[in-house]
């Protein structure tokens, strides 16, 4: 296939934000064509794909299967509700698109399981949206490939997003309702705060464990085998009322007798200054690698009206143009993706393991 060739793209709903069908977008090899999504969905859903489908200047289908088959499309995105994930990768898949999709893969491990099918079925590629393509991140690859520190034994990895969930915890007053999942999520989209977007609630390991547990297979390369975790809700009083957590801690037992652990949690605007607490440790024989993962930056401190306050700016910020670059690459020479379906569904896993483990407090299986 010609390394020059472009895809045309159906976005299959966006009602999460729509940082993945504009991250595809912006590809020079990938041209959107259209978005659509199934007609009965509720009509805040179809306000906000014809929002996209004007800003892109592709038409709006409320028909997914007519989409994908008139519109020739080869690749699709998907954007939708957390539990409708797999079901449209599936659909993309099995008219023979190839798939982007974005996270969580799903709440289910048997909707994973349906995905891996699918793909390997009819043979087309399938990326989870991730975040290894940041340049620090690669550079730590690169350096473990390289031997620097020796033989990579124990990872940690620091996953904080200084980020509000609506109001903090202890702020329900006696006889107030508790909040609603699905509105509250979409209430807290304008400000970009709606993660979780779906009718099921979802604790910050659906939410955003692909990505530490991602890092953590990119450098490693190794599966999980055990974990055991502990969760809480913490900060928020939408987690509270909705049972599932803002904070977490797990521990993993991987192959080859590699350990590793992760922190991870949603702590609130005033949580860190930077705006995300995001580090990686890997530990080796001959020293250790520390990542942050968000360097390059520019870091501005300064006071207004007598209160401190920082900001960083992220700079060489490649991340979305080399996951697609990558999944051309793929197209192109039928390779591997970066995050494919079975790296996909093995992270689902964990994640299943680790909420299981934190309800049974003992050690679970990956299964």
């Amino acid at each position: 296939m010609s390394r020059s060739k472009k895809f045309r793209v159906a976005v299959l709903s966006v009602v999460k934000h729509d940082y993945v069908p504009i991250g595809v977008a912006a590809h020079p090899r990938f041209d959107p064509v259209v978005v659509a999504d199934d007609p009965d969905q509720p009509q805040w859903v179809h306000e906000r794909n014809d929002v996209l489908a004007g800003q892109l200047g592709v038409p709006y289908v409320r028909d997914v299967d007519r989409a994908l088959s008139r519109y020739g499309a080869e690749v699709a995105v998907v954007s939708s509700q957390a539990e409708r994930h797999c079901d449209l990768s599936v659909r993309a898949a099995a008219a023979g698109l190839h798939v982007v999709q974005d996270k969580p893969m799903s709440t289910k491990v048997s909707e994973c399981d349906r995905v891996v099918e699918a793909v390997e079925r009819n043979k087309v590629k399938f990326m989870m949206w991730n975040r290894n393509g940041w340049r620090s991140v690669r550079q730590a690859k690169d350096s473990i490939m390289r031997g620097v520190g020796g033989v990579p034994y124990s990872v940690h990895v620091d996953f904080y997003f200084a980020s509000d969930a609506g109001p903090p915890k202890g702020s329900r007053r006696l006889g107030d309702p508790p909040i609603d999942w699905e509105e509250y999520q979409r209430s807290a989209h304008v400000s970009g705060r709606d993660g979780g977007v779906g009718v099921e609630p979802m604790g910050e390991l659906k939410i955003e464990g692909i990505y530490p547990l991602a890092y953590i297979r990119m450098l490693m390369g190794a599966e999980v085998e055990r974990v055991f975790a502990r969760t809480t809700a913490h900060f928020h009083q939408v987690n509270v009322d909705n049972g599932v957590e803002d904070l977490a801690t797990v521990t993993l037992e991987m192959e080859r007798g590699l350990v590793g652990s992760l922190c991870i949690g949603r702590i609130g605007a005033a949580g860190h200054p930077d705006g995300a607490g995001i580090k990686i440790h890997v530990l080796g024989s001959q020293g250790a690698l520390v990542v942050n993962e968000a360097l390059p930056e520019v870091g501005v401190g300064y006071k207004a009206d007598g209160a401190p306050s920082f900001s960083g700016v992220r700079v060489a910020n490649d991340n979305d143009f080399l996951l697609m670059e990558d999944f051309a690459r793929a197209i192109d020479t039928d390779g591997d993706t970066m995050l494919d379906a079975r790296a996909g569904r093995a992270i689902s896993a964990t994640v299943q393991a680790a909420l299981t483990s934190a309800r049974s407090g003992a050690v679970e299986t990956v299964a």
